[in-house]
């Protein structure tokens, strides 16, 4: 094979099967169950990086379970994870903290792609008599379980398609063969032609077992805020990097109380 197949082929590894195909990844029928939850402030800050920022006077999280039956390159897959909502230049959003499915596909493109903290889990979101039940296992443990009334009451669907349309963060890092950080970066993605099917809300609960090495109740739940159950079709944005950390030193925005401390 010679230099120039090479670089006309390098999408992704294995070269000469790759685990993903090139996007775009459209998904239809995608199904989520997201409990926000209020948590410890110090918590998050130790786990959010800046230049983002946080809103310690109301510190959540969203728990998400996502079923994706038809996805385009992907397959029929389940996720679940811990969603941080943030603020990156004036702009609210989210910080893809941890996210744990069950198909190799999504875990080595999200990686490779746009940075997603994908692991190995075996997460589930069905509904159960009355009852939409999502959960998560990390080998023979469950270490997560969040339970909805089914259908309650319809949400705003306005407020729903603006939140899905709100931009998102990872944090990107590639080693070089030497171990150092080859691409350590902040990575902004967009979830795209959104057509939402239905949104509804409900009461709601979320036990988060602790484990080593899936730790979602390293952010513990104080108390839940709100639940919405969502079905939509919609088309995985790819991203563009928001913050070099190996290249731009840190700006942190100046907090209003150190503002009148600068003349």
């Amino acid at each position: 094979m010679r230099e120039n197949d090479v670089r006309k082929r390098a999408f992704a590894m294995p070269l000469t099967s790759p685990a993903y195909p090139p996007g775009p990844y459209r998904f239809v029928d995608r199904e989520y169950l997201i409990i926000t939850y209020r948590t410890d402030p110090a918590r998050l800050r130790a786990v959010v990086p800046e230049p983002l920022e946080l809103d310690d006077r109301n510190p959540l999280v969203k728990y998400e379970f996502i079923r994706m039956p038809d996805s385009n390159g992907f397959g029929d897959y389940t996720e679940s994870g811990q969603v941080i909502p943030i603020s990156f230049r004036g702009h609210t959003g989210g910080y893809n903290h941890c996210m744990f499915l069950n198909d190799e596909g999504p875990i080595a493109g999200g990686r490779e792609l746009w940075g997603f903290p994908k692991k190995l889990g075996q997460p589930t979101l069905r509904t159960e008599i009355d009852t939409l039940i999502g959960t998560l296992d990390y080998g023979p443990l469950r270490v997560a379980t969040g339970t909805m009334g089914y259908k309650h009451r319809e949400a705003d669907l306005g407020q729903v398609k603006a939140a899905l349309e709100e931009p998102n963060f990872l944090l990107k890092i590639i080693p070089h063969v030497d171990g150092s950080p080859r691409i350590c970066e902040l990575v902004e993605y967009r979830l795209e032609q959104i057509a939402l099917k239905g949104a509804w809300t409900g009461p709601a609960a979320l036990s988060l077992t602790p484990h080593a090495l899936a730790p979602v109740a390293d952010l513990p739940v104080l108390e839940i805020v709100s639940a919405l159950h969502i079905r939509a079709d919609l088309t995985l944005g790819l991203g563009r990097v928001a913050h070099d950390y190996l290249q731009e030193p840190a700006r942190r925005p100046f907090r209003a109380s150190e503002r009148s401390l600068v003349t």
